[in-house]
């Protein structure tokens, strides 16, 4: 430890570029240490990079840790170190001797400027998409190649127009149908992969049909302890059909959760973005009606 009268010298490395190793790196680096920060992975950020949203708040994950990744690489009491493991930690507190192994980049680091000459000349090469030899078959009824067609043209001039030609698809028809897609990918001449790869990564975009109104059942602690469970145990046995499902008239789709900010009406329900709270089991039947 340092105390208070002694100068602060010396410095720390910091096992792992997670969140919590790229938030203990920027308060020691702040507070005057140099912070070498260790990754065995290629990039810092670790899981929650990865992940959508975040509890309780359902804010973006990744919106939350951008910015911390970019203050941690521009910070220049932090020396962060890719593609490392370390192999050896000997000494005493405040006389450590680590021993790092890194793998080889096959470029100096010192001189990157990120111009992108060293991927032209790689001797490895990594195909990412294979095109077919055709185009995918497509057979679509005349209603809904019209639709199809009338959300294209309105997005036609659209830079980056897939993302919102899936959103009103997914609106239209209530998820995404596979010919749909193929004459898509036909359309806007896109890989029919890159667009599973887009509909499978957002969780409001669904590849099987969905009901007319979605019941979302929140799954957060409060909500939990409240009974939370109870209520999805009635309306699985209402709408006979598990988390997930569609009932077979369509009417409705039941999911869960993870939080809905509404602690203080706990247990809370939504249909259709419409809140429904400080509910019992026996209330269930008489929100499903509503809805009839």
């Amino acid at each position: 430890m340092i105390k208070q009268n002694e100068k602060k010298v010396g410095s720390v490395l910091v096992q792992g570029a997670g969140i919590a190793g790229v938030q203990a790196a920027l308060d020691l680096a702040n507070s005057g240490l140099k912070v070498y920060l260790l990754e065995q992975s290629p990039v810092i950020g670790g899981m929650m990079a990865r992940l959508d949203k975040t509890f309780p708040t359902g804010d973006c994950a990744t919106c939350m840790v951008s910015p911390k990744l970019v203050e941690c690489a521009r910070n220049l009491n932090v020396e962060i170190l890719t593609l490392s493991e370390l192999v050896d930690l000997s000494g005493e507190p405040g006389h450590f001797k680590a021993t790092v192994k890194r793998k080889p980049r096959y470029v100096d680091e010192d001189k990157c400027t990120g111009c992108g000459v060293c991927t032209q000349v790689c001797p490895v090469k990594y195909q990412i998409y294979h095109a077919p030899d055709a185009k995918p078959a497509v057979t679509l009824t005349p209603d809904d190649k019209q639709t199809t067609d009338t959300i294209l043209e309105e997005h036609q001039d659209t830079r980056g127009a897939l993302m919102p030609v899936l959103k009103e698809i997914n609106s239209q028809f209530n998820y995404l149908p596979e010919d749909v897609l193929r004459y898509v990918s036909v359309k806007l001449d896109v890989p029919l992969s890159l667009i599973y790869r887009i509909a499978t990564f957002y969780n409001a975009f669904s590849l099987t049909p969905r009901g007319r109104h979605t019941i979302s059942v929140c799954a957060g602690t409060t909500c939990y302890v409240r009974g939370a469970d109870k209520l999805l145990d009635r309306l699985q046995g209402n709408l006979k059909v598990d988390v997930g499902g569609t009932t077979e008239d369509r009417r409705f789709t039941l999911e869960t959760v993870r939080c809905l900010g509404c602690c203080s009406l706990a247990p809370v329900i939504s249909v259709d973005g419409e809140i429904h709270g400080n509910l019992r089991g026996k209330d269930v039947l008489g929100v499903l009606e509503a809805y009839e």
